[in-house]
């Protein structure tokens, strides 16, 4: 009896020995983000099919402040991705970590719109550029037919923009227009479209010209008639043009896949307007978004489950439910020609949009206001100062650009104290 239930005991032994093992060979990692819950709900179906698929890792999504050590895996916004170049010491950098596990991983095949930031001196990446955007305009095509305006032909410039805000408040919309992310829009995007620059040829900001005088002055003269309502410093208009408050939205290319969820209006997509009176005049605009960072000082298993996971997101067929889930930019030419085909469906314009903005001619203006915090801060300050009548518009740039400049090498010295993430045309100047 003995002898016949020995093998199967033994089976059964090996069996159980055999699943603890593999218990054990499995690898769990965080990934830290600071995501309100619809972007984390988003961010958590990427996780989890990479889960599903994976037998020897596993990744765990943790909302954390990015105040403390690193995780292996570690998202920044555009918001605090400066904090993150400037303490480099704490991450490993992205080629680095493929290179180690072998994985296959081309960094240059990313578009130079989608490195900035996030590439050393050399054109490494050193992180990933995860989810990126550039600010396109919206618009109610149903309030549109109701004023009187051809829903097929969207506003290119920013004089036909006031021409459809004001045959909209006519016809009993209250918010013809407003915008989310001021100082990315109408700071950083707006000068870069109409060929301006950032900063001076001394590496000093220089965003008070003429360009950006006018078209602050403008918004400010919508803002006192009514065409023009403000929300808030984010994304906060998102929301209310999405309620059919508003009529004509400028925001992230990315917005286009939460508008699809709730279709309560048909919604066209145009590129940034621009101003046909400026030579040159429209320039490519600037993608900006989220990037994947990976923590220094973890062990060669975390890393190359870190591997694992970035080389199954930047796969054709990841990129392109991405772009499916977020409206985001696919990192690499294989992918954006999957995105731009029918597979997608024609739902998809805002993608085409972007692309084409992107497209243009002009430079990669690596040096960016809504990036640098101290600086973006001032901006809003100063900008909110002429929305509410307290100043007008060139007091409040000069304003803002004295303000910023005072800040403002103290914040780049921090980021390229080691070289990282920004091009050397970019980096201030001695004098």
């Amino acid at each position: 009896m003995l002898q016949r239930h020995l093998p199967a005991a033994l089976a059964g032994a090996c069996l159980v020995l055999a699943q603890a093992a593999s218990a054990q060979a499995l690898t769990e990692v965080d990934f830290y983000h600071q995501l309100d819950s619809g972007r984390a709900a988003k961010l958590a179906q990427l996780v989890e099919q990479f889960n599903g698929q994976s037998k020897d890792y596993r990744i765990r999504l943790v909302q954390q402040s990015s105040d403390g050590a690193p995780a292996v895996l570690n998202l920044a916004t555009p918001e605090n991705v400066l904090d993150f170049a400037a303490n480099k010491a704490n991450f490993r950098p992205l080629h680095k970590v493929m290179a180690e596990a072998r994985e296959k991983f081309d960094g240059k095949q990313f578009a130079p719109e989608l490195r900035v930031r996030v590439a050393d001196a050399k054109g490494n990446l050193v992180a990933l550029p995860l989810a990126m955007s550039t600010p396109v305009l919206y618009y109610n095509k149903t309030a549109f037919r109701k004023a009187g305006l051809d829903p097929n032909v969207p506003p290119k410039t920013w004089w036909e923009v006031q021409n459809a805000a004001g045959k909209l408040f006519d016809a009993g919309l209250r918010c013809p227009y407003t915008s989310s992310w001021p100082a990315w829009v109408h700071i950083d995007n707006t000068t870069a479209l109409n060929g301006g620059d950032i900063s001076g040829p001394k590496g000093t900001l220089a965003f008070n010209g003429l360009v950006q005088v006018k078209h602050i002055a403008l918004l400010a003269s919508w803002h006192k008639s009514f065409y023009f309502k403000y929300f808030g410093r984010r994304d906060e208009a998102d929301r209310h043009f999405a309620a059919g408050e508003c009529g004509m939205l400028t925001s992230s290319s990315s917005v286009a896949a939460t508008l699809r969820e709730s279709p309560a209006f048909e919604v066209g997509v145009a590129p940034l307007p621009y101003y046909d009176d400026v030579y040159g005049a429209p320039q490519h605009a600037l993608a900006d978004g989220a990037s994947l960072w990976i923590g220094e000082g973890k062990k060669p298993a975390e890393y190359k489950a870190a591997a694992k996971f970035v080389a199954y997101l930047v796969t054709p067929e990841m990129q392109v439910e991405v772009t499916k889930m977020g409206g985001y930019l696919p990192m690499t030419p294989v992918a954006r020609a999957i995105a731009n085909s029918k597979l997608l469906g024609d739902d998809l314009a805002g993608l085409k949009v972007a692309y084409a903005q992107l497209k243009q001619e002009g430079a990669t203006h690596p040096l960016r206001v809504s990036q640098i915090e101290p600086v973006r801060i001032i901006v809003e300050e100063e900008l909110e100062a002429v929305w509410a009548g307290r100043k007008p518009a060139k007091e409040a740039l000069d304003t803002a650009v004295l303000r910023g400049n005072a800040v403002l090498p103290t914040a780049l010295n921090m980021t390229n104290g080691g070289g990282c993430c920004l091009p050397p045309e970019a980096k201030p100047r001695r004098r």
